[in-house]
This record gives structure tokens, C-alpha cells and sequence, in this order.
């Protein structure tokens, strides 16, 4: 079976959906590479080819390039969300703050967030020297506020992006449209801390470069459990003194794991390249990422070739943890973003969509990431990135890179570091949590843009329910 034939998309709405991401249909699949041969012994093994264990596994060679450093990926390098994003290489953090302020105060969150916007510099950086060309275009993000209730959002959160140190500029109705004609807007805020990606070139021309340098990528694997010095896999076990679980929201599919992070549902629409009337239309003319204040919010970005790709959520959770099959999203979500994109740009109406597809986030019960090395089994794992993961990763990677090394410094200092975090209820509790969560949020939405002047009480509740108040 040919890689394209295995990962080929369905049709859902009458548009093409899954084949793991309209990205890899710009980009094509990558050519597989030889699974794991046996077993084998290494200094290093790294669960999961996505972006954080591609970034540990480049870290540590270029520290260190006698290691011997496994990376063993199911599916492809890119496969999960590295390859299904937003493209939103931004300075995010998506933790609260109260999170980390209860354990290392207001220096800690400080540091953390300047370690996120010197690590959006940082991959920019890798990508110049490596070679690598994601489409990249420094831009920024531009918040919109389209109900009162949504400006009132958005002031608070200028105040705290100004709080942590990024650079922000609060704009009218009339100054948003300059930048983006999103139908409603009553306020924008515009965050200069990022950059529009294409997410498949990006982590594709990652894997490359680690793979150069000596690193051996094996997919195709299957990794069936993870202990103390082992990874044992469908090919063999690889005995290393440091095994890495770097899944994101695929942890849930080794035993043990089912409710440590939450695989949280996202999916994305795209259409054709925008005809120049509509263009005039929508306005759009850099590359910033868009992004609103809803409760259900929305993500979006104009690519390189003029289309806009525009993600939200859809159906949140799958029960008992499930995961989709290779990036295919219900129906209703491709209706559901259909008439999202359609409320923010009427413009684009007549202009088709030519794929949908989803992917999962991982999501703590605190709503807040970790990177932990358990020095004693040699044990590690990152994430948790609850949808802000695309630079997470970076910062994640060279923390996971300084813990194996013994490393003392600023980055395994950082509050996200060695936190134990409680599990998740099991089911049912978790499916009816989750969606009943997400149902007060939407009805939140509704009540807010009929004319609401404050945020809804009713996501107020949500928020104390969900642990992210």
C-alpha cells in the first residue's frame, strides 16, 4: 500500500477531508522511512516524531553529537499536530498565569514568557540556517473583538499581554479593517510576537535536519509500552538509560495514560486561492494571524498562495479518549467553520473550500503544560500545549535537551518544570464534562453577541469547572 493510498481523504459537505492536513496536499506525504529493525540499544529514545521530540532529538546531537538518539514515530514525522496546525509560530503561553504564579511567583511567569518569545526567534533562526523554507512571514496576531462583551475581553487581555512584556497595540473598529475586514468588528489588538508558518514544510525540513545530524528516525512503530530503560514496540525494544514520551495528544494510547492529557479536538477549513474582487473585499494585505475573542474561538491565517484557512472547535472529545483516523472531521464541524468563515468574511462565500481536516491537542487538568525528567527511571515527557504548541515545542525540546544533559539553567528553572498535575475523571465523566463545558461556552457565545454587554455568567461557570479560573 502506497503512503498516499493509507492516508488518502473521504469527502465530508462535499469537500476533501482528512488525508492527515491540507498541508501535506500543498507538500505531499513524505517518503516513509525503515521502521525500527530490532532491538537495539541507544543513550536516547524519543517517543513520538512530532515537533517536540524532533526539537530534543536536535538539541541533543547539536550538544552533544555523540549520542545515540532514537526517535520512534507510529505513523510519519509530522503526522499529529505538528503537521495539522494553525501555523501560528507565536509567543502563546496557554497556560493562566495563576497556574504558575502560586508556584514561582511573578519573576517565574516573567521568565517563562520571555523564553517564548526568544524561542519564536529561535526557530526562525534554525529554520535561516537549516535551510528550511515554511512560508514564513513576521506579521504578528490580530485579536478581534465583535460583541461588547468580547472588547471587554480583549481589553483585559492587552493588559496582561503588557504585564508579561509583549509588545501590543490596542486598535479602533476602523484600524482593524486596515488590517483585516472582519464583518462586526468593534476592536482589534495586535500581538507583533509572531509569525505565519506552513506547518508541514516546517516540521518536514525539522526532521530533515535532524535526521543530518545522525539522529535515527524510525517509523512505522508502534510503541505498545514505555518503562523504566525500555520502549517496547510492534518491531523490537530500544533499551536506552532516557526514554522521552513526547505524544502530545496521542498519549492517551499507552497503557496507563488514558487520563493523563485530554486528545482535544480541533479542525480546520481552507479554501481556493481568494479571486482579487474578493481579495479587495476581505483586505488582508500582510500575513497576520487571526484570532478572536470568543469563548469558542477561532484561529486563521491568510496562506502564502491567498487563501485563508480558518480552525476552530468542532466536536470537542471523542469518548474514552479516541483519536480521528488520519485527520478526517465529522460533517457538522466542516458545516459548523463553513458558517464561521462566512460570518467573519461574507465576501468569501462564493468561494469554495477545498479541504477540511482535524487533529488533537493534548490538554492537562489544569490546562497548563509540563516538561519533566524523573531522574531516578529516566523517565521524561513534554507537553500539554492545550493548542499553543507550534513554539511550545521549541522551548519544550531544548528543556527536555538540558534535563537529560544534568543541566542547570534558566530553562529548567522555568515554572512549567517537574510539575505533577491530577488526572483526568474517568468515563463517563470526561466525555460528559468536556462536552457540557464546551455547550455552556457556545451558548455563552450566542447570548453574548445578541447584544450581552459583559462576559456571560455562564462561561464564567464553565471556566470554574473546567480549573481554568
Amino acid at each position: 500500500m502506497s503512503p498516499g493510498s493509507r492516508y488518502a481523504a473521504t469527502t465530508a459537505e462535499g469537500v476533501p477531508n482528512g488525508g492527515v492536513s491540507f498541508w501535506y496536499e500543498q507538500t505531499g506525504l513524505p517518503a516513509p522511512r525503515a521502521p525500527l529493525p530490532g532491538d537495539r540499544d541507544a543513550d536516547v529514545c524519543i517517543v513520538g516524531g512530532g515537533l517536540t521530540g524532533l526539537w530534543t532529538a536536535y538539541y541533543l546531537k547539536r550538544a552533544q553529537p555523540d549520542l545515540d538518539v532514537v526517535v520512534l514515530e507510529r505513523e510519519f514525522c509530522g503526522y499529529g499536530a505538528s503537521g495539522r496546525n494553525g501555523g501560528w509560530l507565536s509567543a502563546e503561553v496557554a497556560a493562566p498565569a495563576r497556574t504558575y504564579l502560586r508556584s514561582h511567583g511573578e519573576a517565574g511567569v516573567q521568565a517563562l514568557h520571555a523564553q517564548m518569545r526568544a524561542a519564536v526567534d529561535e526557530v526562525l533562526a534554525v529554520l535561516r540556517e537549516e535551510g528550511v523554507d515554511a512560508d514564513v512571514q513576521q506579521d504578528g496576531i490580530l485579536f478581534v473583538a465583535r460583541s461588547r462583551a468580547q472588547r471587554e475581553r480583549l481589553a483585559a487581555q492587552a493588559e496582561q499581554e503588557r504585564r508579561w512584556g509583549a509588545q501590543v497595540r490596542e486598535l479602533d473598529a476602523e484600524q482593524t479593517a486596515e488590517r483585516i475586514r472582519v464583518s462586526g468588528v468593534l476592536a482589534g489588538l495586535h500581538v507583533a510576537e509572531a509569525a505565519r508558518v506552513q506547518p508541514a514544510r516546517l516540521v518536514q525540513g525539522v526532521a530533515a535536519a535532524v535526521e543530518r545530524l545522525g539522529v535515527r528516525l524510525h517509523e512505522r512503530t508502534t510503541v505498545t509500552s514505555v518503562r523504566p530503560g525500555a520502549a517496547v514496540t510492534d518491531r523490537g525494544t530500544v533499551r536506552a538509560p532516557h526514554v522521552l514520551r513526547c505524544l502530545e495528544g496521542f498519549s492517551s494510547g499507552l497503557p496507563g495514560e488514558r487520563r493523563s492529557w485530554l486528545p482535544m479536538n480541533s479542525a480546520m477549513v481552507v479554501t481556493a486561492p481568494l479571486p482579487d474582487e474578493v481579495r479587495t473585499q476581505v483586505g488582508w494585505p500582510g500575513a497576520e494571524l487571526l484570532g478572536d475573542s470568543a469563548h469558542a474561538y477561532v484561529y486563521g491565517q491568510r496562506t502564502a498562495d491567498d487563501r485563508i484557512a480558518l480552525g476552530g472547535r468542532g466536536v470537542p472529545y471523542r469518548f474514552g479518549s479516541r483519536t480521528d483516523v488520519h485527520g478526517r472531521t465529522q460533517p457538522a464541524t466542516v458545516r459548523a467553520l463553513t458558517a464561521l468563515l462566512h460570518d467573519f468574511f461574507p465576501a468569501v462565500r462564493e468561494v469554495p473550500l477545498v479541504h477540511a481536516w482535524c487533529g488533537v491537542l493534548g490538554v492537562p487538568r489544569d490546562w497548563s503544560p509540563t516538561v519533566h525528567l524523573d531522574r531516578q527511571t529516566g523517565l521524561g515527557w513534554a507537553g500539554g500545549y492545550v493548542g499553543s504548541g507550534l513554539t511550545t515545542t521549541n522551548l519544550a525540546g531544548r528543556t527536555l535537551r538540558d534535563l537529560v544533559l544534568g543541566r542547570d539553567t534558566e530553562l529548567t528553572r522555568l515554572p512549567w518544570t517537574g510539575r505533577q498535575v491530577r488526572r483526568w475523571e474517568p468515563e463517563p465523566l470526561r466525555w460528559l464534562g468536556v462536552h457540557a463545558l464546551y455547550a455552556l461556552y457556545r451558548e455563552a457565545d450566542r447570548r453574548e453577541a445578541r447584544g450581552l454587554g459583559r462576559t456571560s455568567r455562564l462561561a464564567r461557570a464553565a471556566d470554574l469547572v473546567s480549573g481554568r479560573s
